[in-house]
């Protein structure tokens, strides 16, 4: 792959930047179609070319990435899935929503990798590029789990599985072997404050792991230092991730912020 023009999808969070940084190192040519409102602007500094779309204007993405070559693209950041009911999808989005069954984020994903494939543009593993970015099976903190936060991680590492094959989730919050908040359409964040709340501001597990059928092209899941920031805000204390398929942001200054707020950080398969 060395010396190709990528398109980069790029969505918020860091990712995206630490995606080109990394191929661009690599000595790729990078284009970027993102989306308004979600990727950095931060971005415009770290690609050679970047076109600005809105959510729906698949017309214009496709442009873009044939106008510079493009014969293949990563998918990097999501977006704000609450954002997903104000598309405004153009003619070639709208044929596209229409062969979609349900809006659930695997079903969308796939859909629209496949009819870039049909278009001559392969999507990419994201995290191919940057493997550092992975989870490792370690315990990242010098605390480790205890008793009680041991019985809530298989609790919660069970139910996130069903949680994951439903297209639902990533995430889980468990407290005294209960389910206390799933995630769904609200995103990590939402559901780690939620599940903080309702188990009472102290001692809550929080779960992140992958989908069991997850395709590893795009939506992997991702944690870090602003992870850790809103679990001590909620007084959570413990945070679980699946080795080798969880993108971890920050590392260094999550674990410092885990010391120093006694949250645990472990990676596991």
């Amino acid at each position: 792959m060395a010396g190709r023009t990528i398109g980069l999808i790029a969505g918020k969070s860091q990712f995206p930047l630490l995606f080109a940084r990394a191929a661009r190192a690599q000595g790729h040519r990078v284009v970027a179609v993102a989306f308004k409102g979600e990727a950095l602007p931060a971005l415009e500094r770290e690609v050679d070319s970047i076109t600005w779309v809105k959510l729906g204007q698949l017309g214009t993405l496709l442009k873009a990435f044939k106008s510079q070559g493009v014969g293949q693209a990563a998918m990097c950041g999501g977006v704000t899935k609450p954002r997903m009911f104000d598309i405004k999808p153009d003619l070639k989005a709208l044929g596209l929503l229409k062969k979609i069954r349900h809006m659930a984020d695997d079903g969308i994903l796939r859909a629209f990798a496949a009819y870039l494939g049909e278009q001559g543009i392969e999507i990419l593993p994201s995290h191919e590029l940057v493997p550092e970015l992975l989870a490792r099976q370690v315990r990242y903190t010098s605390r480790g789990p205890s008793a009680q936060e041991r019985d809530d991680i298989e609790v919660g590492w069970q139910v996130a599985g069903e949680l994951g094959k439903l297209d639902i989730g990533q995430c889980v919050v468990v407290r005294g072997r209960a389910v206390v908040a799933v995630e769904a359409m609200e995103g990590t964040d939402q559901c780690i404050r939620r599940g903080g709340e309702l188990a009472g501001g102290r001692e809550a597990v929080v779960i992140k792991r992958c989908k069991p059928n997850q395709d590893r092209r795009f939506d992997l899941p991702s944690v870090g230092a602003d992870t850790v920031a809103v679990m001590a805000a909620a007084g959570a204390s413990c945070l679980v991730v699946e080795a080798g398929r969880t993108l971890f942001f920050d590392p260094k200054q999550a674990v410092q912020l885990a010391e120093a707020s006694g949250i645990c950080i472990l990676g596991r398969n």
